[in-house]
């Protein structure tokens, strides 16, 4: 088993093989360096890449399952982190020009917790300045483009790390998301995202720490894994989830499990676009395709959305893609008044227990991502 055919390899798939003897770690990192060498400049998804580094984890790796010592659930699997997340000895700049040069000292939780398990960080990947687009392009490093389309953009702000996965030049990434930054990417390239439950991951090292980031901002951002395989955002955010210590918004609490329900016993709701938002006719035929795949399939399928005012919902967002852009700005005179910044959080605790309430009835809701597919580059003054 050597290149190409270990490069598509879910992490999972991979670390088993390793694990295994049946590929070696080192043939395994060979494999995935000759596809980045081939692909990469083509797509610009990795802006930092350690090869040195890679091939001395590749070999260690090999040594430990070589002598029989216990090793991590990803030993040996080559990944990349989105360029947010600080990398002890690597370069992270957040897109920004000012950064170009910055190598943090140590790790972030989420790159400590990787490489506890054996996961190989063999570099980074392009995102937007301060990870503020849909698009994946900054002053330093250039445009990222999808590998489905090279007139197109893989979204952002994880797009470097969308494109590196569907492309197969890593098998396993770890992004960020506050309004899409993850789910975005994910959906323009074909992959898989996943943007977990809210304080389950610390995001100590990630873009900036917790005392430095925004309170209101903390309520959004998110870290977590994107893949081309369901099972790898199970086992990644099972590495990266639970308190550090660190970040007091993750609570010391145990996430139970969940049990795997039968596809029979499984309620799935499905909407093909939200009240007032235009979806593209190809994403609602998909969505409307797929819930009827899984009612024949046997699930318990049903058309339904929560109850709740979706125009507030809206506007709520549009508030904070305005505030976005000047979060991490210094504070100027004028600002939000005390009572509108309190109803903004009611209307935002009135969402969640509206959301809370329909997930009493149902198990999953299957929805449009984005409402288009891939979209060709754009100036940022476009829309």
């Amino acid at each position: 088993m050597i290149y190409p055919e270990t490069t598509f390899l879910t992490a999972t798939q991979l670390a088993a093989a390793i694990r295994e003897k049946k590929v070696s770690a080192v043939e395994a990192m060979e494999a995935q360096l000759a596809r980045i060498a081939l692909v990469n400049p083509l797509l610009n998804a990795i802006v930092t890449l350690d090869e040195e580094a890679a091939r001395a984890g590749a070999k260690a790796a090999d040594l430990a399952i070589a002598r029989g010592e216990a090793v991590g659930p990803l030993t040996g699997v080559p990944v990349t982190l989105k360029d947010g997340h600080a990398t002890a000895g690597m370069r992270t700049t957040v897109g920004l020009e000012a950064c170009a040069d910055h190598v943090p000292t140590t790790d972030s939780t989420i790159a400590a917790r990787l490489r506890k398990a054996g996961a190989i960080i063999i570099g980074k990947t392009n995102v937007p300045p301060r990870l503020r687009d849909f698009q994946t392009v900054n002053p330093i490093f250039g445009r990222t483009v999808n590998p489905w389309d090279v007139t197109r953009t893989p979204g952002g702000s994880s797009g470097g790390a969308a494109a590196a996965v569907a492309a197969g030049l890593v098998p396993l990434e770890i992004g960020s998301d506050a309004g899409g930054s993850i789910r975005v990417p994910a959906h323009l390239t074909g992959i898989y995202g996943f943007k977990p439950t809210q304080a389950t991951v610390p995001i100590t090292g990630s873009y900036a720490d917790p005392p430095d980031m925004p309170r209101s901002f903390r309520l959004l951002f998110d870290i977590g894994p994107l893949a081309r395989d369901v099972d790898d955002l199970i086992l990644a955010h099972r590495i990266i989830a639970g308190a550090d210590g660190l970040d007091t918004e993750v609570p010391p609490v145990a996430t139970d499990e969940m049990p795997e329900p039968a596809l029979d016993e499984l309620k799935v709701a499905w909407a093909p676009t939200f009240p007032g938002v235009p979806v593209a006719i190809d994403i609602a035929d998909a969505i409307t395709g797929f819930a009827r795949a899984l009612d024949i399939a046997g699930a318990r399928v049903g058309q339904a959305l929560p109850r709740h005012d979706f125009a507030a919902e809206r506007t709520l967002f549009s508030v904070f893609i305005t505030w976005y852009s000047e979060a991490f700005q210094p504070p100027r005179e004028a600002s939000p008044s005390l009572s509108a910044y309190l109803e903004a959080l009611n209307q935002r605790d009135e969402f969640i227990i509206a959301w809370e309430r329909f997930f009493d009835d149902w198990d999953v809701l299957v929805c449009p991502a984005m409402m288009c597919t891939a979209f060709r580059h754009r100036r940022a003054d476009e829309h």
